[in-house]
């Protein structure tokens, strides 16, 4: 912060408080396409790379070093999240996903990574059939010690697939320009939130990497910047007004990461790394952050968040941008 900037943890001082519709740049029910989303910072590229890459000036990390780092992740995610089932009841209830037991998540982690290997495998250029990641009524012999070898199955196979794709290769994906990168990035924060719910589901301390939170974070705001996130492109305009904008803060990062800026100022929304006066900040420690986004945490100071400046439209970029995860 400059000794010019007398917001507190970037908020606005002057900005008031007020519902999310308020002064929305476009009016209800406009059907004018909106241009494609702007990266500010570089996709696909791990926060763990980027720091080094921009602070040390060194060449851009080759797409097949960031595939490999995310297939590696995912086998690693995998093997937390089986080692900290191991002896647990496979009818235990998660409580981040209301009516699982650890056996459906288990067969849904798993069957996730099953339907986006074959979409990678296949060079699948549309959707592929997806009830194993849907259809996961445990088997009357479900139990942890199979489910888990059966999910490790599962997530060396996607890796050695991963691995052995060209990361520019031209696949199916749910958002723009896919590429099995795409899916590889997606896998593994997919892991890592459902290792959050197996860890709450059996009592015991989640932790999560500061690198790997850290680019889990900005995966989840990339993605809001996007329209096809919200519920429907009038939900995505209610948030768009002059001056608007959302500021995170890592309590925890490594000096120099861990701050977000979203500007919904006008569409399309669009993400950056940095301080800035914002309308909204947040602030927690980066995991905290993170389940926040995939509603795991709330924001209240109970959770380890606080926010400030303009709470409810918050409220609404986080419910409007994580309609995905409800869907």
């Amino acid at each position: 912060m400059t000794r010019e900037d007398t917001s507190v943890d970037g908020v606005r001082e002057s900005e008031g408080a007020g519902g999310a519709s308020s002064g929305a740049r476009r009016s209800v029910g406009t059907s004018t396409p909106l241009p494609p989303p702007v990266f500010t910072s570089p996709w696909f590229v791990p926060s763990s790379l980027r720091s080094v890459v921009y602070r040390d000036g060194m060449t851009h990390p080759s797409p097949s070093t960031i595939h490999d780092r995310y297939a590696a992740r995912i086998v690693d995610q995998t093997a937390q999240l089986t080692s900290v089932v191991e002896g647990a009841d496979a009818t235990a209830p998660v409580p981040g996903c209301p009516g699982w037991t650890l056996a459906h998540l288990l067969r849904h982690v798993g069957g996730t990574h099953r339907w986006a290997e074959t979409v990678v495998r296949t060079r699948a250029t549309e959707p592929v059939p997806d009830e194993q990641v849907n259809d996961v009524t445990p088997e009357a012999d479900d139990d942890i010690p199979t489910l888990s070898a059966w999910l490790t199955e599962g997530a060396a196979l996607f890796a050695d697939t991963l691995r052995a794709t060209d990361p520019e290769t031209r696949v199916w994906t749910v958002a723009p320009n896919g590429t099995p990168s795409f899916w590889a990035r997606r896998m593994t924060y997919e892991t890592v939130v459902h290792r959050f719910d197996a860890t709450a589901a059996v009592g015991a301390k989640y932790t999560l990497d500061a690198d790997v939170a850290i680019d889990g974070l900005d995966e989840w705001i990339e993605l809001s910047t996007l329209p096809q996130a919200f519920p429907s492109r009038d939900a995505y305009d209610a948030l768009i007004g002059p001056g608007r904008s959302i500021h995170f803060h890592a309590t925890d990062a490594p000096e120099g990461e861990g701050e977000w800026l979203i500007d919904l100022g006008e569409a399309p929304s669009t993400w950056s790394h940095g301080h800035r006066k914002a309308t909204s900040a947040v602030r927690g420690p980066l995991a905290d952050l993170l389940l926040l986004l995939y509603q795991r945490r709330t924001a209240t100071p109970a959770d380890g968040i606080e926010v400030l400046g303009d709470e409810t439209l918050f409220a609404s970029w986080l419910h409007g941008a994580g309609d995905w995860l409800r869907r």
